[in-house]
């Protein structure tokens, strides 16, 4: 397992060289002025210095290369919503991955990547890990917070019944007993008993605030007074906007070094989530979006790209502006979190270029390098080599 200096948070020089940019080829184009991009074609995106000027250490190259191998089976046959690969596109680099020796792993990006800044390539990254809590299977004294499976009523809208998202796609809710699509129930609805006596119950939690974070993390591990454990997987979402109760409680004034203001880590929030219960419950409320689990039985807990997350590897990004499975080179204020990533997961806060979730494993450490983790800095994307001259022919 790589370190990468968790005690320095000394800053570090962004990257250098990525400032050509190349000569604006057909079917990449920059968004007129007022007008936010959605895809990271239609972003742009620059050139970035050869990968080998970029000092890839090498136990860092081989555990992405690890996940990258992991990532392949997917990233072949999907297609890629950000514009910038097809399929075919990875299909030299992942068949050379299956055989190419780990002690050799920075050959392998620099024989088959090329860098790429997308937009201004400035970068904030955030950290997410793999909780344990108190739960068990089946309800008893002390473990009454359900954890709900994803509802047959969760669906999405037929065409013309309600507008389409600003993606394309129809959003999700349910249809009430008149046949009317409505959103689905939100948080605070199903804090209340919206989902009660529907059978949708795999596990019981101790702590509701708890269980409120290991929502946003997506996955995690509960942990019985007999000690078995159930590992939970993201297996969906009620179809509400994510709202991020740190930023709400920034904004009143209660994040900050004063008398009276908690810490901004997700340590410091959850500390005013119980030390201010009744207000802690109507913020944990005001955050509608609330995420359904399946049961994990295999390795790891899995990312959106349906392979293993794993630690200090695999990073959470926005599809549409980074194909799931491929590399990105993060340099960063925070030491930790520079270096070479696989975007392997997604998350309901993590949208735009260059946003990033860096995910930190299982454990006490985990857990306060996540909590604590905010870091801005540069980014690049690798993609296989030919792939900016396919885009300027196109």
């Amino acid at each position: 397992m790589r370190r990468r200096g968790i005690a320095a948070l000394a800053g570090l020089a962004l990257l250098a060289g990525c400032g050509r940019i190349i000569p604006a080829p057909a079917g990449v184009v920059q968004p007129p002025a007022g007008v936010v991009a959605t895809t990271a074609l239609a972003t742009g995106f620059w050139a970035g210095p050869p990968i080998d000027s970029l000092g890839i250490v090498q136990s860092d190259a081989a555990t992405a290369l690890a996940s990258f191998r992991e990532s392949c089976p997917r990233l072949t046959a999907r297609d890629d919503p950000s514009g910038l690969t097809r399929p075919a596109d990875w299909q030299q680099a992942c068949a050379a991955a299956t055989k190419w020796p780990d002690g050799q792993a920075q050959r392998f990006f620099v024989q088959h990547f090329e860098a790429v800044k997308i937009g201004d390539g400035k970068a904030f990254a955030t950290g997410y890990y793999e909780p344990e809590i108190a739960g068990v299977r089946t309800r008893q004294p002390g473990f009454d917070v359900p954890v709900y499976a994803v509802p047959p009523d969760l669906v999405r809208a037929k065409p013309g019944d309600a507008p389409p998202n600003a993606n394309g796609t129809m959003p999700l809710g349910r249809y009430d007993e008149s046949g009317k699509f409505v959103p689905y129930y939100d948080r605070g609805q199903i804090y209340d008993g919206a989902l009660e006596g529907k059978g949708l119950e795999i596990a019981w939690a101790a702590d509701r605030v708890e269980m409120f974070f290991l929502q946003i993390q997506g996955s995690g591990r509960l942990r019985a007074p007999d000690g078995s454990v159930i590992r939970i997987g993201y297996a969906g979402q009620n179809g509400h906007a994510y709202t991020g109760i740190g930023g709400v409680m920034r904004q009143r004034g209660l994040l900050g070094t004063l008398p009276g203001q908690y810490s901004g880590s997700m340590q410091g929030i959850m500390q005013y989530v119980r030390e201010q219960p009744e207000a802690g419950n109507a913020l944990m409320r005001e955050n509608k979006s609330f995420v359904f689990f399946r049961e994990l039985t295999g390795d790891g807990p899995l990312g959106a790209l349906g392979v293993p997350v794993r630690r200090e590897s695999s990073v959470a990004a926005d599809p549409a502006f980074v194909p799931l499975g491929a590399p990105v080179w993060l340099k960063m204020e925070r030491p930790e979190a520079s270096g070479l990533w696989v975007a392997q997961d997604t998350g309901g806060a993590i949208k735009g270029a260059n946003r990033f979730d860096t995910f930190w494993g299982a454990g006490d450490d985990a857990r306060t390098i996540a909590g604590g983790m905010s870091s801005r800095g540069e980014a690049l994307l690798f993609l296989p080599k030919g792939t900016v001259a396919r885009l300027g022919a196109s």
